[in-house]
């Protein structure tokens, strides 16, 4: 927004404005935004949902959520929380919607930002009822009076789907126009990946092929699928519900080329590059590069066979990782190693980037072992040598970069021993980050889409994923595993380091 904006108000809809995501997450961010200066802007908020409400209540409802800090920012913003009732697949309903909204406006030049907190099935229809109705219209001009739309993941369930609706909302708005979220890229940790890649010289020298032996990025949790998210999840899965999204998204940033700017489009490009550049794995590479699993009983905890809501019968995978490769001048033959799973015994989301060994080992070496005997062994895995350099980048729950490397233990010999650089941001700054949420939204207000998906992102993620999740329903050639409640796992996993040293990091 331009410097003439003082009076622009920004009007938010939230459809689905009784569900969870706009009780625990969208509401604080947008209360917490509105404390702090935002172009001039004033936000005023529109919850939407089919049952009646009045707005009274619909505060009282928000309010109620006990999040620390929540109910001052909340207080300061609810007399412009509003609740509205619609049906977004009902035309009528929202024509009679527009006149409320625009109402609601005071006569105001408003922008007006259309949150889809709803079910993936009616983002198609929902965008384009939106339109006929003149909530959102198409239009060139990003200053006064924008209309935007975010649209929350899941984009689509498969290469197919996330085409179909990609071309129904670009019938009736411009690319520009919409902001696909993933809350993932809203992290601190995961925005500090390109300045951290693209600020600091020292790194980019040895950031290929020649100095990384592998790369693993993994997203590990302790729930399983409570909170009755079985009936959704049963249909979708480890490699869709995660991987297909936040996982090839850090991949992305992780190896991406530098960007000729911060341009959001010059960003995006680079990140499309990657992701087309991911080779397409035939069946046998899949079942090799591959595994899959789900949780069975363990540690006083339900197997997820035994979750209300998960079909008798079910074969849907809780648990994936994959080897993947980058097929480009800078990181062929560099594994990506990704992982995801359910009821692993410790909550973190990671990136290792594990840099290669010395060409000659001078240290640590056992005493009287020949030069032969030294590499047979190293190759065999019979010994653990301390590995010099891992780049580790914590993504949650701590938001922290570590390097490890070895310095020489006090004495008369040449033992080398491990040692760390850490950072974490609480520390270093003070405070814990925002929230992704509130500063998704704070972005999208502004117009900025550096870190919403493009069309072309989503695309080719859903290309590398339907690749796998072909090989395994046609093929049968990857068996669905079984591991205990709060282990970390199928050892099956741990065969995709072949050729490689080191093992899965525990966080």
């Amino acid at each position: 927004m331009t410097q003439g904006d003082a009076t622009q108000l920004v009007q938010i809809l939230i459809f689905g404005g009784r569900g969870d995501l706009a009780r625990r997450k969208l509401v604080p961010a947008i209360a917490s935004l509105a404390r702090r200066p935002q172009g001039g802007a004033q936000l005023q908020v529109v919850g939407i949902g089919r049952s009646g409400m009045s707005d009274d209540a619909f505060r009282a409802w928000l309010r109620g959520f006990p999040q620390q800090g929540h109910a001052e920012a909340f207080d300061a913003i609810a007399p412009q929380v509003h609740y509205r009732s619609a049906d977004v697949q009902d035309l009528a309903s929202l024509a009679k919607l527009r006149a409320e909204v625009d109402a609601l406006a005071g006569g105001a030049e408003v922008a007006r930002l259309c949150y889809l907190a709803l079910e993936p099935r009616l983002f198609a229809s929902a965008v384009t009822l939106l339109s006929e109705s003149g909530i959102v219209h198409r239009h060139r001009s990003e200053d006064r009076g924008y209309r935007r739309v975010i649209i929350e993941k899941p984009f689509g369930h498969d290469l197919a789907s996330a085409h179909a609706l990609n071309e129904a909302v670009q019938r009736v708005l411009n690319e520009h126009q919409v902001l696909r979220i993933d809350h993932y890229l809203g992290k601190e940790t995961v925005q500090n990946l390109l300045g951290f890649r693209f600020h600091n010289a020292i790194f980019e020298p040895v950031w290929n092929r020649h100095h990384v032996e592998l790369v693993q990025i993994t997203v590990a949790e302790t729930l399983g699928v409570e909170e009755g998210r079985a009936a959704y999840y049963d249909g979708t899965g480890a490699l869709r519900d995660v991987l297909q999204n936040h996982m090839l998204q850090v991949l992305a940033l992780v190896a991406m080329e530098p960007p000729a700017s911060l341009d959001a489009e010059a960003l995006r490009n680079q990140k499309v590059e990657v992701l087309r550049a991911l080779r397409l794995p035939d069946p046998e590479e899949v079942a090799r590069s591959s595994v899959r699993a789900r949780y069975g009983p363990g540690a006083a905890q339900r197997g997820y066979l035994d979750e209300v809501g998960v079909a008798e019968d079910s074969t849907t995978e809780t648990y994936v990782a994959l080897r993947a490769e980058i097929n480009n001048w800078r990181w062929r033959g560099v594994p990506f190693l990704l992982r995801h799973g359910k009821r692993l015994p410790k909550r973190f989301t990671e990136v290792q980037v594990q840099f290669r060994m010395p060409p000659l080992q001078l240290f640590n070496r056992p005493p009287d072992m020949s030069d032969a005997e030294f590499d047979r062994a190293l190759h065999n895995g019979a010994l653990c040598l301390i590995r010099p350099n891992v780049l580790t980048i914590g993504i949650q729950p701590r938001e922290t970069i570590g390097l490890s490397f070895g310095v020489k233990q006090p004495g008369p010999e040449m033992i080398m021993a491990p040692a760390a650089l850490a950072f974490d941001y609480r520390e270093r700054f003070d405070d814990a980050p925002p929230d992704a949420y509130e500063r998704l939204l704070q972005d999208a207000i502004a117009g900025d889409a550096t870190l919403f998906l493009r069309s072309d992102e989503i695309e080719a993620s859903w290309r590398y994923c339907d690749a796998v999740r072909t090989a395994w329903s046609e093929h049968g050639a990857v068996p669905l595993h079984e591991y205990p409640a709060g282990t970390w796992g199928p050892a099956a996993a741990d065969e995709l380091f072949r050729g490689c040293e080191g093992g899965w990091t525990r966080g």
